[in-house]
């Protein structure tokens, strides 16, 4: 079976933290899927593409390169499904080949946690608060750059978590 190990999109190498590549049967034909857990930032960036070119370097040395279509996966781990459709099977004879009614699509959340994910790559979200707070601290904050006052937000955060060992 094919192991994937490496992928580009768009010429920039991706972190993959698991994968599966496969070959999909349906009635309208064949695709080449490929199935990566990825980091949240990544599913952000590409979520709104439809097609990219994909780079897939295989564990035995061969190179896939071709334009896919894009599938984001909701709920669970991040995720991005790359199809394309393919004509001649025998080029991936070694690629399991998964029937569209089939139950048995390669598990590729195994073993991985959430947690393990952000240690890598940590996402940021905007955020806004109404806060009443002394006028003191109130005048400090105006001064201050939002980059700053983002950096005291999050040490704080952390350190609470910390002084009352909770995570969230």
């Amino acid at each position: 079976m094919g192991k994937v190990k490496a992928v580009k999109i768009d010429g920039e190498d991706i972190h993959i933290f698991n994968s599966a590549i496969y070959i999909l049967e349906s009635s309208s034909g064949y695709t080449l899927d490929l199935d990566i857990i990825v980091s949240e930032v990544v599913v952000k960036k590409y979520r709104n593409e439809e097609n990219l070119i994909v780079e897939i370097e295989l564990q035995d040395g061969r190179l896939i390169t071709s334009y896919m279509n894009l599938k984001s996966l909701s709920g669970g781990l991040p995720q991005l499904n790359l199809f394309c459709e393919i004509s001649d099977v025998s080029e991936y004879i070694d690629f399991q080949i998964v029937n569209e009614n089939d139950l048995s699509f390669p598990n590729i959340e195994e073993g991985i946690t959430l947690e393990e994910i952000r240690k890598y790559e940590m996402p940021n979200e905007k955020v806004t608060l109404k806060l009443t707070l002394p006028i003191d601290q109130v005048e400090w904050l105006k001064k201050q750059k939002s980059k700053d006052v983002a950096e005291v937000i999050k040490e704080a955060i952390y350190d609470y978590w910390e002084k009352n060992n909770k995570n969230w």
